[in-house]
């Protein structure tokens, strides 16, 4: 299927590892170019030099830390200047700490909120006048914790929880903008984040065996397998297609069934 994006131009946040890096990958297959921004200047060059080898794309780079509000404003007009337009944002930056909800500081909060909940909203409002004018599109990296309760996932929960809110509030007012805004919850995805968190089940299942621990826990969340990265990016390809021009605030979870919640 031609999704169409040939010569189109994206921001993708949090493009320096994991899943930012998968997506910002497949929309450059696609015939994107794409503009990375996370932290990690190094990464982020890394990641752009791999994405070139395997396409003809023009990849940018922007190392900027996000939870700082001129930060977001820099890196939309960055990529924006430097592509002439900007037609497809991903909202991927953030990460939030795990843990007993008495052993969290505030600060741990404020991290929390400040680099995900508060770049999605500055990013896309310092977006909005292009992809306005491009007729463009919106994609939100959320989370399955945004439906279901966890007691070690105090703080990502809620961060999550706002943002399927955002989505929802920001599409409303994008009816009439002519930009398409949708969301996805991945489940457990295999980057550096689930490979520390089957360090952590080896010590709490009591085996050295790395492949038994990722079974066991395949098994605790009612899954097949664990998603990959690319599936997320494929996804994200869909959406800010033509193909997907009827797909308006949609909230699509892509976890192998783990969320049984309605």
């Amino acid at each position: 299927m031609d999704l169409e994006l040939g010569g189109k131009t994206a921001i993708v946040t949090g493009a320096s590892q994991g899943i930012g890096a998968a997506i910002a990958g497949v929309l450059a297959e696609e015939g994107v170019d794409v503009c990375l921004v996370a932290r990690n200047k190094e990464n982020l060059e890394n990641v752009a030099k791999n994405i070139k080898a395997r396409t003809n794309r023009r990849i940018i780079t922007h190392s900027a830390d996000l939870m700082d509000a001129k930060a977001c404003a820099d890196a939309v007009k960055f990529a924006a200047d430097t592509f002439g337009k900007l037609d497809i944002l991903v909202n991927n930056a953030g990460a939030t700490k795990r843990g007993s909800f008495f052993e969290l500081a505030d600060e741990d909060w404020v991290a929390g909120f400040g680099l995900k909940f508060f770049a999605t909203m500055r990013m896309t409002r310092a977006a909005w006048p292009h992809l306005r004018k491009s007729q463009g599109a919106i994609v939100n990296i959320i989370g399955v914790g945004s439906r279901v309760a966890q007691g070690d996932y105090t703080i990502g929960g809620p961060v999550n929880s706002a943002l399927v809110n955002f989505t929802k509030a920001t599409a409303d007012v994008a009816r009439t903008e002519g930009i398409r805004i949708n969301a996805i919850n991945p489940g457990h995805i295999r980057t550096a984040r689930l490979e520390k968190r089957i360090d952590t089940a080896m010590e709490r299942f009591g085996t050295k065996d790395r492949n038994e621990a990722e079974r066991r826990l395949v098994a605790e969340y009612n899954i097949n397998r664990y998603g990959e990265p690319h599936e997320i990016g494929w996804l994200v390809a869909y959406l800010c297609s033509s193909r997907a021009g009827f797909m308006h605030s949609s909230i699509i979870d892509i976890d192998g069934g783990m969320t049984r919640a309605l």
